[in-house]
């Protein structure tokens, strides 16, 4: 059970991390439309749907069980829809064609790289079981994994002059996305089921 303290502190985290992701958004949109980058867009809306998911988590602060596991299945869900959006980007840029900007691709990821290091760092310390922080902790986690493949994926735009590797990039962020998602989806219903045989 956690105490006041605690779950101040994890409201405090979340409000940090939210703002810290709805920022990321807003840059690398920006940055993913003026570099015609499926990756980037995917990961403007990747941190788009983190942020909405912060304040799910957020809100469950503090509230009984079977609120926390509805707002992390809810989170789960909104992965899945982001993953299904990027795979519609990716889709429509390979049959209308793209050419991204590696150099503004490289530089946004080490960008994003950084903020969500540190989002990372921060959930990682509240060292909570909670559900929600855990999906926290995932979103983060798979951000940061994003950050890597979008830097690797700029090195191959500029060296190979061809827009495969940013398409590729976007396919590997709709699949982690994915793949978050699910875990976070088993994670709500496994602690829903050890609450109702504590019960």
């Amino acid at each position: 059970m956690n105490t006041p303290e605690t779950e101040s502190r994890q409201r405090q985290v979340l409000l940090v991390v939210f703002a810290l992701n709805a920022a990321l958004f807003l840059g690398l949109g920006v940055a993913g439309w003026l570099a015609d980058s499926s990756a980037l867009l995917a990961n403007a809306l990747d941190n788009a749907s983190d942020s909405a998911v912060y304040l799910i988590s957020f809100a469950a602060v503090g509230r009984a069980l079977i609120w926390k596991t509805r707002a992390a299945r809810a989170s789960g869900i909104m992965l899945l829809i982001f993953a299904g959006g990027v795979l519609l980007d990716v889709l429509r840029r390979t049959l209308t064609g793209t050419e991204p900007i590696g150099w503004t691709m490289m530089a946004m990821a080490v960008v994003a790289a950084i903020v969500n290091f540190v989002c990372l760092e921060l959930i990682r310390r509240q060292r909570s079981d909670d559900v929600n922080m855990k999906a926290a902790e995932t979103f983060s986690l798979n951000d940061f994994a994003s950050n890597g493949g979008i830097l690797i994926a700029g090195g191959l735009v500029l060296w190979l002059d061809q827009s495969w590797p940013d398409l590729l990039v976007g396919l590997i962020v709709a699949g982690i996305a994915v793949k978050g998602g699910l875990e976070i989806l088993r994670d709500a219903a496994r602690s829903r089921l050890e609450e109702s045989e504590s019960q």
